[in-house]
């Protein structure tokens, strides 16, 4: 099993074979389920996320679970395009969150060293909650975050199953997700660069000079663009956008605080901080 766990391919075979699986297992629980679509989407996705998290035990690294932000909306979409079709609005849709899923993931696997290696959140988390370590792994690591990417896909697939029609507004929103994407992907390569060569305690240059998170930034307006194209296509499903408002909480409340915390043991912090802003990527106006 250790043998097993330092290698790097094995590990993407053991990954790629845990979420061929839960997906396979998500897909027949939504069709053999009786509920409406958005019920079965649910529960088939809360059950191949408790697969995945039971793959992780076994593997003692809740990083088994790291690409399933990305690949959970690949696989919903991709279901539910060949199951309905295609329009212009769908299609804008599919080609928005694919590029977005595809870019996330390929980002995972370029980082990805083993399965010995784990997030330093969840190793953080656990030596801070020890005994009740299970159930923050399960719900705070797992659960959450397959209902907050449920909420934000819940749109598009309203909109194929519903047969939504396009819009000029809605086309505003989609070139506004595909930007997102495009930012995230070029703050991405920005850091892996800084990684690489080390020239500072904090990344300085690109996007990075004036935005302590700016790939944060992308991820946020990547669902709000996809929750607001489907509600100006159907006003009344204005409530979809809620997936989108989970989504900003989560990285405002969480993830940001907690990425700031960690950087805010290195000398200089304080500097840093006050000379960038938390996610727009403009200068600072100096208060003189």
């Amino acid at each position: 099993m250790e043998k097993l766990k330092k290698n790097r391919v094995a590990g993407f075979i053991v990954i790629g074979v845990v979420y061929v699986l839960a997906s396979i297992l998500g897909i027949g629980l939504y069709i053999s389920l009786p509920f409406s679509w958005w019920l079965n989407l649910l529960l088939a996705d809360v059950v191949a996320t408790i697969f995945t998290f039971i793959c992780s035990l076994f593997f003692k690294n809740a990083s088994v679970y790291d690409p399933y932000w990305s690949v959970q909306p690949l696989v919903i979409v991709g279901t539910f395009a060949i199951a309905r079709g295609f329009n212009p609005l769908c299609i804008l849709l599919f080609i928005a969150i694919f590029f977005w899923g595809i870019r996330l993931t390929v980002n995972w696997a370029y980082t990805f060293k083993s399965l010995n290696h784990q997030d330093w959140r969840y190793t953080m988390l656990k030596e801070k909650t020890g005994k009740f370590y299970f159930f923050v792994n399960f719900t705070g690591i797992h659960m959450v975050p397959t209902l907050i990417v449920y909420g934000c896909t819940l749109p598009a697939v309203y909109a194929f199953e519903n047969d939504l029609k396009l819009n000029t507004v809605s086309v505003i929103f989609i070139v506004i997700s595909v930007l997102a994407v495009v930012l995230q992907g070029t703050a991405d390569i920005q850091m892996h660069s800084f990684r690489k060569h080390r020239d500072g305690t904090f990344i300085r240059r690109g996007l990075w000079k004036y935005s302590r998170h700016p790939n944060y930034l992308g991820e946020i307006l990547m669902w709000w663009g996809v929750g607001l194209c489907v509600v100006c296509a159907e006003p009344s499903a204005w409530y979809l956008l809620a997936g989108a408002l989970a989504n900003t909480i989560l990285f405002l409340v969480v993830s940001i605080p907690m990425a700031d915390k960690r950087q805010s043991k290195k000398e200089g912090f304080l500097e840093y901080k006050k000379e960038t802003r938390k996610l727009l990527p403009i200068p600072k106006i100096s208060k003189k």
